[in-house]
């Protein structure tokens, strides 16, 4: 169903016509993929028009049947694109409907939770104007106290897991060397751009003729990973992929993953797996049932840790009463059999 508009799109998983909605005026797409993040995506949204200035964008929200009344944006924004879903088809395969949906020279993914600051738009397409051969960048991006997250990374090995971005070696011991070389921000002065092998999905600026070439986002991985992904199809195709930090935006990390946190961290492992299986060649293929092995009890771990945050303390209070009162009934049975 569309209105007379234009830009309400509900879509039930049936092919769409998009031609009506293109235009060639863009310099922009940009493409946010929403599930339960409205309120965020509303300030996102404010601050995009205060920044973009002079320049035509095409904004596309995709909106993955959230419940936080996300018809809310056709409503304050009746000038962006809404296509809402009838189920959560996951991120990679609403960013291709949001690749779909326009036809600008330039792709932002942006996360529904994030800010951009002054210039942001100006200075990337300054950018990618003077470099053609690069086919992504991603810009610094801050967390909400103002530090730098860890956005540009190398690709993952075995030892991602213990020195990745929000591991706790990395956290308690940031500058040790297996750190630095899997955190690439690290590589940077806070000026000059850095070729890295992949940037965070939070945001991205894409070439549209990079895609072209390198494809769209592989569809398997429902949520986490596909950017990885892609950068890597991004480099086997010919296109670089650079940190930039000299544009930045702040991202309150995974407002969308807290709406179900477990569900989240499986899909962080099994898309983990999947990007190991899509690489791994010859001997590494041998490996396959140690990698499941290794994932399966570092998400069981999680879980774990993830449950006692939010039951520790009925936990504790239960393993008190085991520890108390177990000993006292083990010693009454005794007395009995004895008695007896």
């Amino acid at each position: 169903m569309m209105p007379t508009d234009g830009r309400l799109i509900c879509c039930n998983n049936q092919r769409i016509a998009f031609d009506k909605m293109k235009s060639n005026n863009y310099i922009f797409d940009i493409i946010i993929v929403n599930y339960n993040s409205t309120s965020y995506l509303i300030k996102n949204l404010e601050t995009i028009y205060a920044h973009i200035g002079h320049l035509a964008v095409h904004i596309v929200i995709l909106d993955n049947n959230s419940r936080d009344d996300a018809d809310r944006i056709a409503t304050l924004f009746p000038q962006v694109t809404f296509i809402k879903n009838s189920v959560n088809m996951g991120f990679a395969r609403a960013v291709n409907l949001g690749l779909k949906a326009g036809k600008a020279p330039y792709v932002v993914l942006l996360n529904p939770d994030s800010i951009v600051l002054d210039n942001f738009f100006v200075r990337v397409l300054a950018y990618m104007e003077k470099k053609p051969d690069i086919g992504i960048i991603g810009p610094r991006i801050l967390e909400k106290d103002g530090s730098v997250q860890g956005s540009a990374r190398s690709f993952p090995n075995a030892l991602t897991g213990l020195f990745g971005r929000t591991s706790i070696i990395s956290k308690w011991f940031p500058n040790n060397r297996f750190t630095r070389k899997n955190i690439l921000t690290q590589k940077s002065n806070g000026l000059n751009p850095v070729e890295v092998d992949w940037v965070s999905g939070a945001c991205m600026v894409v070439r549209r003729k990079a895609i072209e070439t390198a494809g769209m986002m592989d569809e398997r991985f429902f949520m986490y990973w596909e950017d990885a992904d892609w950068c890597r199809q991004m480099w086997k195709n010919g296109w670089k992929v650079v940190y930039y930090p000299q544009t930045s935006l702040t991202h309150y990390v995974g407002k969308s993953s807290e709406e179900k946190p477990i569900q989240s961290l499986i899909h962080f492992h099994v898309s983990g797996y999947r990007l190991f299986e899509k690489y791994a060649t010859g001997v590494y293929r041998l490996s396959m049932p140690v990698v499941i092995g290794c994932l399966g009890f570092r998400c069981g771990g999680k879980l774990l840790m993830r449950v006692g945050k939010d039951f520790g303390k009925n936990i504790f209070l239960c393993l008190t009463c085991l520890l108390i009162r177990l000993p006292c009934r083990i010693s009454r049975q005794i007395r009995k059999a004895f008695a007896g």
